[in-house]
């Protein structure tokens, strides 16, 4: 398992990788720029040549995150992987310009679940269900 910022992340490791798990805060009602940029760095590179591999996404939101989830969905569809579990979307509640710039805390339970479909995932790569 390799783990990589969106900044880091390119087209190759996309390629060199047999599943996914994107993680990624929501901005604006949006995918955040980082993974938006993530996104458009690797959509054609990788176009045709993902089909069948397993994603999980996970999603921190401050109070929505559906239109996030739904164009990161749309990606993933466009580059045909196959979504194994529901996306997940962390409701942080911040909603004051105060809340919204302090750090963040993910609780316990937000986190095992997290940490569950990680298992989930690199277990059935694993056992090559996926």
């Amino acid at each position: 398992m390799q783990m990589l910022n969106a900044a880091d992340a390119g087209a190759e490791h996309m390629l060199a990788a047999d599943g996914y798990i994107f993680v990624f805060p929501e901005n604006l009602a949006a995918i955040s720029g980082g993974m938006k940029s993530f996104f458009d760095r690797c959509y054609y590179p990788c176009l045709g040549a993902l089909n069948g591999r397993p994603y999980v996404m996970i999603i921190c939101a401050g109070s929505d995150g559906r239109n996030a989830v739904a164009q990161a969905e749309r990606i993933a569809t466009g580059w045909r992987l196959r979504q194994i579990l529901p996306s997940v979307i962390v409701c942080t509640h911040a909603q004051t310009q105060e809340a919204i710039l302090a750090p963040k805390t993910i609780d316990s339970a937000d986190l095992i679940a997290a940490e569950e479909m990680g298992e989930q995932i690199a277990v059935g790569l694993q056992m090559g269900v996926y």
